[in-house]
């Protein structure tokens, strides 16, 4: 008594095949999701050094305008 035919055996070889691609793909996609986390995080530092040499020089630029003495009121009439 044979338990499967052959048109039995070709589905059951094809549905393998496929989880085996699924397989692939699912590991391909943890690869890819791990590397773009770490791009993530290195632009996520990149971002906030940035942020912090902005933030730098926006206070060099103020505390040089506070020197810059006022205009007197002579010069504001010309």
């Amino acid at each position: 008594m044979r338990l499967y035919s052959c048109g039995m055996v070709s589905e059951i070889h094809q549905l393998s095949e496929k989880i085996g691609q699924l397989a692939e793909l699912a590991q391909s996609l943890r690869l890819e999701n791990a590397n773009l986390r770490l791009q993530m995080a290195a632009l996520a530092a990149e971002n906030a050094a940035l942020a912090k040499r902005m933030k730098e020089a926006h206070q060099r630029v103020a505390a040089l305008l506070e020197k810059i003495p006022a205009p007197d009121e002579n010069e504001e009439a010309a």
